[in-house]
């Protein structure tokens, strides 16, 4: 089991990332509800020590050119609730600066920022070492910094740090709604000629509100982004699409009740990239009076893709308007945290197939108890994996074909792995020259380009064996000239000596018997007459022809030919020209088997 830097093995880290989603969603739900500014900031700072387990944490707003610390939970000092600083000043200062998390070891002994005398003491006061903070920002806006502090030198790890910054993005939208709440009431006292305007007002906020329960129920319930695009365009009518990082659509879903024609081929790249590089909703006109807003996905500083809102375009919707397209923008932070999620899950599964496979090749022959079991809990039966593959692409990496054949092997109760840098999978076949077209099928639809996939059946679970037979017909195969094809190593059963361990000595006695006499006298003069002679053949027998490729005069080529019958016979041009023929080339290609 591969243990990470923090000392924590790869399940354990799983299991503790599940339990820290499941606590922010919780969390993001609790702080949904609309509620007085301070409420919701002690609320924030509550929730957000919980979930970090920190020592202690505070929030700070920015106000006239200054961070002030607005709520704390954990501190030891009542004072601590007036500290107050430039905003270019501290920690915060930079967070605020570069819009980005900052972090910290010993605030105290750090050099890269400028320290303010007086918070300087607060940090005696409260024993405050280590230090990370993250920015709150309301529509592109930054109006804070959240803290997690610690009373001991420690580093933040990345982990660590997305979650706090996921739980900011949500804090942000308590924040944003709850002074929206205060604005609409101080509205509504203040200008009482106004009320059904402001009414109206409230009443939006409620259904934004409404919207983004819905969609934290959505996220809480288990659902997907498909389940949140449909929420989204049922509630905000038209269409909504979810693109990926390349602008391919991923799910497409219209309102029931008040869909938009829009083409089957929307081409939406100029206003996601103005999103894109923005960070922050953008809505262009398009086509048949159609209006097209789109939001970038993010979470921290990865673009993860765009969420596109298109509907018939209308005047006069003023708040409503503008506050959909919040609502819109909120459902990102939804959707962030779901492909992170749905990526830590298929991350966490792809290691551990791959380990089980590696651990099943080094074990092999024979499957252990423990194997069995643990195969077992992943709905695979290792007594029935009977098939080893092999996949080799000379324009993709083995790590990139692994995780298409993770794919594969999902559907197919098998594994798939990286095994000695090679991409590997295996499965239960009843035909595995069936099975080994279909995998190259699927695998070259995915990647778009040849692919070359070998197959072994596994005899009583020696799947180490089928593995090495695979791999080495895998570079014989490349060797021939063939470059994309599924087979298995059955159809390559003439060169068996060359990629088959077990058969080397009947190789090597047929080399020596053939071209064994040329080898060792290339080897003790320095010459290549196994090159010349593999080359004259190859151009079948022509003199002319083999002077032009090995790049000598015809009379240099005829000497090298004359020398090669003072080694072999004056007779070797007909009495063992087949045997030597094959012999050179099964030299050649055993060159490239012992290689790989």
């Amino acid at each position: 089991m591969a243990i990470d830097s923090n000392g924590e093995t790869e399940s354990h880290a799983l299991v503790r990332r599940q339990r820290e989603l499941a606590s922010l969603y919780a969390t993001a739900k609790s702080l949904t509800a609309l509620g007085e500014l301070d409420d919701v900031l002690q609320s924030i700072v509550r929730h957000a020590h919980d979930l970090m387990g920190t020592d202690f944490t505070y929030l700070s707003l920015v106000a006239d050119g200054r961070l002030s610390a607005r709520a704390a939970e954990g501190t030891i000092s009542a004072a601590f609730l007036t500290a107050t600083i430039p905003a270019g000043v501290g920690l915060g200062g930079k967070v605020l600066a570069t819009r980005r998390p900052q972090w910290v070891r010993n605030y105290a002994a750090s050099t890269l920022i400028h320290h303010d005398p007086g918070f300087d003491r607060l940090v005696v006061t409260e024993d405050l070492v280590a230090l990370l903070g993250v920015p709150l920002v309301i529509r592109g806006e930054v109006v804070g910094a959240l803290f997690a502090a610690d009373r001991s030198e420690r580093s933040f790890h990345a982990g660590e740090i997305a979650l706090l910054s996921a739980f900011a993005d949500h804090a942000a939208v308590a924040l944003d709604n709850a002074r929206l709440y205060e604005e609409s009431r101080a509205a509504l006292r203040e200008l009482r000629t106004a009320y059904r305007k402001i009414e109206e007002h409230v009443s939006v906020v409620e259904r934004a509100q409404a919207i983004h329960e819905a969609l934290t129920g959505v996220v809480l319930e288990g659902g997907t982004p498909d389940d949140v695009a449909q929420l989204l365009a049922d509630q905000l009518g038209g269409s909504v699409t979810l693109l990926d990082r390349a602008g391919a659509v991923l799910v497409r879903r219209d309102s029931a009740s008040n869909p938009c024609r829009i083409p089957a081929e929307l081409d939406l790249g100029d206003v996601v990239e103005n999103a894109h590089r923005s960070g922050r909703c953008t809505t262009a006109a398009g086509t048949g009076g159609v209006a097209h807003s789109v939001a970038p996905v993010q979470a921290g500083d990865s673009y993860l893709g765009a969420l596109a809102w298109s509907r018939e375009a209308a005047t006069g919707r003023g708040v409503s308007d503008d506050m959909d397209l919040r609502t819109l923008e909120r459902a990102t932070h939804i959707l962030g945290l779901l492909i992170l999620k749905e990526r830590a899950v298929a991350d966490a599964s792809e290691r551990l197939s791959g380990e089980l496979l590696t651990e099943l090749m080094v074990g092999s022959p024979g499957i252990s108890a423990a194997q069995r079991a643990r195969t077992r809990a992943r709905g695979i039966d290792a007594d029935r994996l009977n098939l080893v593959l092999v996949a080799d692409s000379p324009a993709v990496p083995p790590t990139e074909l692994a995780r298409h054949l993770h794919d594969i092997a999902r559907d197919c109760a098998g594994l798939a792995g990286e095994h000695l840098g090679r991409a590997t999978m295996i499965v239960h076949s009843a035909d595995d020259d069936h099975t080994a077209e279909e995998v190259h099928r699927r695998l070259r639809r995915a990647l778009g380009g040849p692919v070359v996939v070998v197959a072994e059946r596994a005899v009583h679970h020696d799947w180490s064996r089928a593995f090495s037979l695979a791999g080495r017909c895998g570079a014989v195969v490349r060797a021939l000239g063939h470059t994309d094809l599924g087979a298995t190593t059955g159809r390559y059963a003439l060169y068996a000596m060359i990629f088959d361990t077990d058969r080397a000595r009947e190789l090597d006695r047929f080399l020596d018997r053939s071209v064994g006499p040329l080898v060792d006298y290339d080897r003790r003069r320095g010459t290549d007459l196994v090159g010349t002679l593999s080359a004259y053949y190859g151009h079948r027998a022509n003199v002319a022809a083999t002077a032009r490729a090995l790049h000598v005069h015809v009379n240099t080529l005829l000497k090298r030919l004359d020398r090669v019958s003072d080694v072999l016979g004056a007779d070797w041009r007909t009495e063992n020209d087949l045997e030597l023929q094959l012999g050179l080339r099964l030299h050649r290609l055993s060159a490239v088997a012992r290689a790989s």
